[in-house]
């Protein structure tokens, strides 16, 4: 063939691009197998799942807040950036205290519960006036009216 005044195999060009192309998917397979090779070679950083039979640790959870799904370590939900509660016992329910202050607010069961003995005696001590009984009202209400991550900050 007969192009620009000058003559082209048109055979040679075809094989001189498949061979850039085979060359092209040799480099790409290297790369996909060092990436999988790579991949599958544990870090300290990524946690592992445990074989069957063995207890795996939870690598993910949900944020109480929006729902979404987050790592298991993570403080705070990286998209609304609520706080996470930690589990490291004295974990107490919104519900259970806010049920004590509206029913036992009076003496001072809420306090109790939420570890705040010195406030639960100031309740128990003033319990016949009345007072500690309205302000258990108000924080009952409180507590039912706050996101769970505000109380976990706050009590847990």
């Amino acid at each position: 063939m007969l192009v620009g005044g000058e003559v082209v195999d048109l055979q040679e060009t075809n094989n001189m691009n498949i061979d850039e192309s085979n060359k092209t998917n040799e480099k790409k397979e290297k790369n996909e197998s060092a990436t999988l090779t790579t991949n599958n070679v544990p870090s300290s950083d990524q946690p592992t799942v445990a074989a069957a039979g063995e207890s795996s640790p939870q690598l993910s959870k949900f944020c109480s807040e929006c729902g979404a799904k987050i790592s298991a370590r993570a403080e705070a939900c990286p998209k609304c950036g609520a706080r996470l509660a930690t589990a490291t016992g004295g974990e107490h329910n919104k519900t259970t205290a806010a049920l004590l202050a509206l029913f036992l607010g009076g003496i001072g069961a809420h306090k109790f519960y939420l570890g705040r003995t010195g406030m639960g005696l100031l309740y128990l001590a003033f319990c016949w006036t009345l007072i500690p009984a309205l302000i258990s009202l108000v924080e009952g209400i409180q507590f039912l009216s706050m996101s769970e991550s505000e109380f976990a900050l706050k009590y847990r």
